[in-house]
C-alpha cells in the first residue's frame, strides 16, 4: 500500500497532537485531576506499547539502557505533567504557541549536553524567540478558564518546554543504537511507573466515569502521532517537514473555539509568528553549518 505524501503525514501527525491536547483538556475540565489524567494516558499507552513490543518478539534492552531510559522519562513525564497543567490555566492555543519554543531551547541545551556549537545567529534568534514568546504570553484570549491563573500556566508551559527539548537531546544519544518501538515503549512505561505512586497518594486514581471513552482515545491519539511522525521523517528530510508541524496553532485554534469557545487574542498570533520564524532560522542556520562542516558547496544550501 502506498503511503501518502511526508507532509500529509506531518500534518496529520500534528492534528493527532492537537487532538491530545484537546481531548486531555475536555478530561481535566470535567473533573478528573491532572495527575490522574496525565497517568491514565500513560497506563493506557503503555498497554498498547507493550503488547506491540512483545508481539515483535524484541530483545530486551541493556540493564545501561534501561537506566538511561528511566531518568530521561523523568524529565519527559514532568514536561507532560506542565503541559498538561497548563491547560487548565490558559486557553489551547496559547499553550501550544508559548510550547513551540521547545524548539529554541534545543540548541543551548544541545550545546550543554552534547557540546555542539552555537552560532551568534543561533544564538541571536533564540532570543527574538523568546521574545515572541513573552507576546504571546501578554495575550488576552476570550473563552480562556475563568479560574485560571494566566502567570501558573505561562511558567507551566514554559518549564514543560525547556523539559521537552531536554528529552530530545537525550533521544538523540538513543535514537541510533535502538528502533522507534522500543523507544516509545520506554516514552510509556516508565511515566506510567512514576505517576502511578503519586496517583495513589494523592488523589483519586480513576478519571471520572464519564472520561473512560475520551482517555482511551487519548493512548490512541499519542500512538498515532508516533507511528504518523515516524513515518514521515523516515521518507523526507527535518528541514524539509519540521514547519509544517507549526499547523499546530491553526488546529490549536480551532479546536478551542468549538470546544472551549476560545478566541485568542492578536497577541497569540503575533508571538506565533515571531517564534516559528526564529525557529525556521534557527534550523536554516543549523543545516547550513553541518554541510558547511560536511564541505558541501553553498549553492547547494536547499538540497
Amino acid at each position: 500500500m502506498r503511503l501518502p505524501h511526508p507532509i500529509l503525514l506531518v500534518c496529520f501527525g500534528v492534528i493527532f497532537g492537537c487532538g491530545v491536547d484537546a481531548v486531555m483538556k475536555h478530561v481535566m475540565l470535567g473533573g478528573t485531576s491532572v495527575l490522574t489524567a496525565t497517568a491514565w494516558r500513560y497506563i493506557l499507552g503503555s498497554v498498547i506499547m507493550v503488547a506491540l513490543f512483545a508481539a515483535s518478539r524484541r530483545p530486551v534492552p541493556s540493564l545501561s539502557a534501561i537506566r538511561f531510559h528511566a531518568l530521561r522519562s523523568l524529565a519527559q513525564v514532568i514536561s507532560a505533567f506542565c503541559f498538561f497543567y497548563s491547560l487548565t490555566q490558559i486557553a489551547l492555543a496559547e499553550a501550544v504557541v508559548m510550547g513551540f519554543s521547545a524548539a529554541l531551547m534545543i540548541a543551548p541545551i544541545a550545546r550543554v549536553i552534547l557540546g555542539e556549537k552555537m552560532s551568534r545567529v543561533t544564538i541571536f534568534a533564540t532570543l527574538i524567540g523568546f521574545a515572541g514568546a513573552a507576546v504571546a504570553a501578554t495575550a488576552q484570549t476570550t473563552g480562556a478558564p475563568e479560574d485560571g491563573n494566566r502567570l501558573y500556566g505561562t511558567v507551566s508551559i514554559l518549564v514543560s518546554a525547556v523539559l521537552y527539548a531536554l528529552n530530545i537531546v537525550l533521544l538523540r544519544l538513543r535514537s541510533k543504537e535502538e528502533d522507534s518501538l522500543t523507544l516509545v515503549t520506554f516514552m510509556n512505561v516508565f511515566p506510567a511507573l512514576f505517576l502511578l505512586p503519586f496517583m495513589f497518594v494523592f488523589t483519586k486514581w480513576t478519571p471520572e466515569a464519564h472520561s473512560w471513552g475520551a482517555m482511551i482515545g487519548v493512548a490512541f491519539l499519542g500512538i498515532g502521532i508516533w507511528w504518523l511522525m515516524t513515518l514521515a521523517y523516515a521518507k523526507a528530510k527535518a528541514q524539509t517537514l519540521a514547519p509544517f508541524e507549526y499547523t499546530g496553532l491553526i488546529w490549536s485554534a480551532l479546536l478551542g473555539y468549538t470546544f472551549f469557545q476560545e478566541i485568542p487574542g492578536w497577541r497569540v498570533y503575533a508571538g506565533a509568528a515571531i517564534i516559528i520564524a526564529a525557529c525556521l532560522v534557527v534550523a536554516f542556520e543549523t543545516h547550513f553549518i553541518a554541510r558547511r562542516e560536511a564541505k558541501f558547496p553553498a549553492s547547494d544550501i536547499l538540497t
